[in-house]
């Protein structure tokens, strides 16, 4: 690139010279070249410790990367050195949300709107903030001020060549796709449309392709049912269209899949919490068909929150109470355990109705997620996953693999994924399908790179349904 070029030149005359040292961190960080742009940004940071472009930018750079203590530890820099900058804390509450630490978030989008009242970003994290917290009034206001007026969004596009151009719709609930890695700035030119509050008096932006992100129907109905109003408007070919996602609910996926052979979903039932919290909630629990143990799950909560293990009856009421929220799902327990004991959960994503695999977490606990299973400390499991992806089908059975398909099509989706296990006579013991699967990016880390070509499968799949359906959109309207 031309301009790097010119800013090499500048550098090596006046290594001191700030301003292009930052230029040249962020045209590197901007074409993903993370070893230039980390060089750039550690000698900035060494020239200038405080300076908070350079504490900013290079936590959005490691956090990009997978780095979560990293950017955990540049954004706090960057709010203890420059409090009332909302910028640097609305980015640290949005970590730390996703970390699972709320009441710390809550307070970096509170300071964050102290500094500046109309400050949309705080508004809407304090509004996901206030969501998790239970207080759904006070996230709606919140919501309200984010989102009005401020529900179109055109993202940076970083190409060289004329971008496909993709309106992505997303709920201002959350509950959405994680599109972040699967929309590639210097393909895509994205506009990001909040279905709750668009204003049907504008037009639409102009786009090739729809990408339906709401992807919980659980929680997203207003935001699913916006997206249908949307899609009145557009002729255009849409992925996950939100009828087909309106089907993909826990317990709605679980009654309609069980049907199919070679598939165990687990039994559930959902109850005011209330109904739980007295002496009788065993009785109540048995009335429903459910013995011990038994798990207890909140509505709209993912990766494990709020989500419990009742070992025996007369600790169901104290669990229910300890719990968020005015319904519970009640779920069959079904075990998963291998030979040796361990938990296992596959995950398979699909993309264009076709199916890829993506991991096999293993763990001593029976609430399995990747990034908290025995995999980083594990090399025998690690190598366990790498067979899996090395030969799903193989791995995973004839009589699995068909069962499998056979939930890909029930779905109906075009990207999603399927959570699950195997039990001993081959069949697929379901525990969720939807599409808000998540991809955690990979950090460079070597012990990884057996799972790098797993991830850029699903990546050049999605790339290409996208441009496909964008082609046959331009073709019809040529």
């Amino acid at each position: 690139m031309a301009r790097i070029r010119e800013l090499d030149r500048l550098l090596a005359r006046d290594p001191d010279a700030i301003a292009a040292r930052f230029e040249r961190a962020g045209l590197h960080r901007e074409q993903g070249d993370y070893e230039a742009a980390k060089a750039d940004y550690v000698e900035l940071l060494r020239r200038q410790p405080t300076d908070f472009g350079a504490l900013n930018d290079f936590g959005n750079l490691v956090l990009k990367a997978g780095y979560k203590d990293a950017a955990r530890s540049l954004f706090s820099e960057a709010v203890r050195h420059h409090p009332d900058n909302p910028t640097g804390r609305v980015n640290l509450g949005n970590l730390l949300f996703h970390l699972d630490e709320f009441e710390a978030a809550g307070a970096q989008f509170e300071a964050a709107l102290r500094a500046d009242p109309e400050h949309i970003h705080a508004h809407r994290g304090m509004g996901y903030v206030l969501a998790e917290l239970g207080d759904a009034l006070g996230a709606r206001v919140h919501r309200d001020k984010g989102f009005s007026r401020h529900f179109l969004t055109t993202l940076p596009y970083r190409g060289d060549w004329a971008p496909i151009r993709v309106l992505l719709l997303v709920s201002a609930q959350g509950g959405n796709t994680p599109t972040a890695s699967l929309l590639d700035d210097r393909l895509f030119q994205t506009t990001v449309l909040v279905t709750e509050y668009y204003d049907a008096k504008m037009p639409l932006p102009a786009h090739d392709v729809v990408f339906n992100g709401i992807g919980d129907a659980d929680v997203c109905g207003e935001g699913l049912q916006a997206a249908c109003d949307v899609l009145r408007r557009t002729g255009r070919p849409v992925i996950n269209h939100p009828r087909a996602v309106m089907r993909t609910g826990r317990a709605a996926n679980a009654e309609r899949l069980r049907s199919l052979p070679n598939i165990v979903a687990p039994r559930m039932a959902i109850l005011p919490r209330a109904k739980l919290t007295g002496a009788d909630a065993a009785a109540i629990a048995a009335a429903q068909g459910f013995g011990f143990p038994l798990l207890l799950r909140v509505p709209g909560f993912h990766t494990g929150r709020h989500f419990i293990r009742v070992e025996r009856p007369e600790q169901l009421a104290a669990a229910a109470s300890a719990l968020p929220g005015d319904t519970v799902w009640l779920i069959e327990q079904l075990d998963a355990r291998d030979g040796s004991g361990l938990f296992r959960k596959i995950r398979v994503m699909i993309v264009d109705r076709k199916l890829y695999p993506l991991h096999l977490a293993i763990s001593r606990h029976w609430k399995v997620h990747y990034f908290r299973a025995d995999m980083a400390e594990s090399m025998d499991n690690r190598s366990q996953d790498a067979a899996f992806l090395g030969d799903m089908a193989g791995f995973i059975g004839r009589r699995g693999t068909a069962a499998l398909e056979r939930i890909n099509a029930a779905l109906d989706l075009d990207y999603g994924g399927i959570d699950f296990a195997v039990n001993a006579s081959g069949n697929i013991l379901l525990f969720e399908a939807n599409a808000t699967m998540v991809m955690a990016p990979l950090t460079p880390d070597p012990k990884w790179d057996y799972r790098r070509p797993a991830f850029d499968a699903v990546f050049a799949a999605v790339r290409g349904m996208l441009r496909q359906r964008a082609s046959v959109a331009g073709a019809a309207s040529a």
